[in-house]
């Protein structure tokens, strides 16, 4: 009976605990759960009350799931610093020990001015538990040594054992692969030579580029709207619109955020949640990729870090088919203007959105597959010959529409279509912090929704007048006028001005029954 009283009171996890609430919700009795883990029925119902917190808590990461006692830091700004700057290192694999921890955390407090912090071992073993890091040795690869046999050894281990057993249960309608890229959408031809290679961590080039993110499935039957990131939140050529091929945000540096992603997630999650699907969706371990929301209806499965220039399928000739559309618009356009003696004006934000979204949705869905296949994640199929023939048309018209504006511009010989295409493929997408970054995010962003055209690189276009309802039902006879004096329009051209014809005629439907003829007639 003496040691009964000196009996020691078990602690659990915040794991431990989930678990314990997972077991419940799995439509286990709460009798059989406590006998199972161990604890008594009033525990039980502390557990199942306080589930909010526990959850919270996971989600925000805000402690780590092996974390016993939910206690703040003393010192809660460095530690939220510290955790953002670890966050960053550990999503690239390098190694830290607790030394390193301990002088980056010296260095962040003297940014934040506090001069009497001690980055004490002990402090490192509380920051340790609070997160729930285990410090190991981790081998960082090196990715221009890709295909070595360490490199090999990795992705043919990938290929027989986590991505088998990660398709298991989905078929290739429901295996979706997202990544982003960065885009500089005002890019001349004359000057890709000064843009190739270019990171663009800031200055100038930075007002002039776009983060894209693109998502599509293993049958190539879905391809999901594109999020496009800016600078401004709110550029003047965006007024007033209210509809767009894409979704549109906006940050300091036109990057992929943790925010910005985790809400893309979500709203996915919601979509499949309504259409009562589970889909397993494919990503890379960026930076922005590393604190995800809690989801429903969406397993995601990291691909292998630095494998994925042979392992993602949108890294495999799917984004680069997107680039090439979308270059080929640009180069239309500019030869457009040339003919017409225009100058040679540059894109605003509007204008690459539409055209980036139309170039991705013009991705066909032989490409697609094909680029799946190649990343080795669905089976291998013969190629059509005549099909690899007709891919090849579309290139030689491309390279026609480059040769004659790299003539009338003056592009270096030594300056091909493919650089031209491939200019911005080392854009940074998602954000690298350095000290400065890690306190600036640590407090509010008092400018985040200011919005000059100029400083953000924004072009001033004239004021364009507004087209009615009218205009635009006129404009599509006009364009019906003249396919029916060219030869060889495809029924498919037909049928999508067709869909166009059938919207604007429902739409003015709409606004008679809505509205007066008088109202109606003032629009005009």
């Amino acid at each position: 009976m003496a040691n009964k009283g000196n009996k020691k009171r078990r602690q659990f996890s915040l794991e431990e605990k989930m678990k314990v609430v997972e077991a419940v919700d799995s439509g286990k009795r709460k009798g059989d759960v406590a006998k199972e883990f161990g604890i008594t029925p009033s525990t039980l119902s502390t557990f199942l009350k306080d589930r909010t917190k526990f959850e919270e808590k996971v989600r925000e990461a805000s402690v780590g799931p092996q974390r016993k006692r939910m206690r703040n830091a003393l010192y809660d700004d460095i530690d939220k610093a510290v955790f953002a700057w670890f966050q960053e290192i550990h999503a690239k694999n390098i190694l830290v020990t607790g030394s390193v921890i301990r002088k980056k955390a010296l260095n962040l407090a003297n940014m934040l001015g506090y001069d009497n912090f001690q980055a004490s071992v002990g402090w490192l073993n509380r920051f340790r538990d609070r997160h729930g890091i285990a410090l190991k040795a981790v081998c960082r690869e090196d990715s221009d040594r890709l295909m070595n046999g360490l490199g090999i050894d990795k992705v043919n281990e990938w290929h027989a054992g986590e991505i088998i057993k990660l398709i298991a249960d989905y078929s290739p309608d429901d295996i979706f692969n997202a990544d982003e890229t960065g885009v500089f959408f005002q890019l001349l031809p004359q000057h890709t030579l000064a843009a190739k290679g270019d990171h663009c961590r800031g200055g100038k080039k930075a007002k002039q580029r776009l983060t894209a993110l693109f998502c599509c499935n293993a049958s190539g039957t879905e391809k999901m709207r594109p999020l496009i990131v800016g600078r401004s939140p709110n550029p003047h050529c965006l007024e007033n619109v209210h509809s767009l091929p894409c979704d549109y945000r906006a940050n300091q540096w036109a990057w992929m955020t943790q925010d910005l992603f985790n809400e893309w997630l979500m709203q996915v999650d919601a979509r499949m949640k309504q259409a009562e699907r589970r889909i397993l969706l494919l990503i890379d371990n960026c930076s922005a990729h590393n604190m995800l929301p809690r989801l429903e209806r969406i397993q995601v499965g990291y691909l292998p870090s630095n494998c994925t220039a042979v392992l993602q399928p949108l890294n495999l000739g799917i984004i680069h088919t997107m680039k090439v559309r979308y270059r080929s618009y640009l180069l239309t356009q500019i030869l457009l203007k040339l003919h017409s003696g225009e100058d040679q004006g540059k894109v605003d934000i509007r204008q690459a959105i539409d055209m980036i979204a139309a170039a991705w949705w013009s991705v066909k869905q032989s490409t697609v597959v094909r680029c799946w296949q190649k990343a080795g994640i669905i089976p291998m199929e013969l190629t059509d010959s005549d099909t690899e023939a007709a891919a090849s048309e579309p290139e030689v018209a491309i390279e026609k529409l480059w040769h004659s504006v790299a003539l009338a511009t003056r592009v270096p010989n030594e300056i091909h279509f493919q650089d031209f295409v491939t200019a911005d493929d080392d854009l940074i997408i998602a954000q690298e912090l350095i000290d400065t970054e890690v306190i600036q995010g640590m407090e509010d962003a008092e400018n985040r929704d200011e919005a000059g055209s100029e400083e953000d690189g924004e072009v001033s276009l004239p004021m364009q007048p507004k087209i009615t309802i009218t205009d635009a039902i006129s404009n599509v006879q006009k364009l019906r006028q003249f396919l029916s004096t060219c030869v060889g329009v495809p029924d498919t051209v037909f049928g999508q001005l067709n869909g166009i014809d059938e919207y604007l005629m429902r739409k003015v439907t709409q606004t008679l029954v809505d509205s007066k003829i008088t109202d109606l007639l003032q629009t005009k």
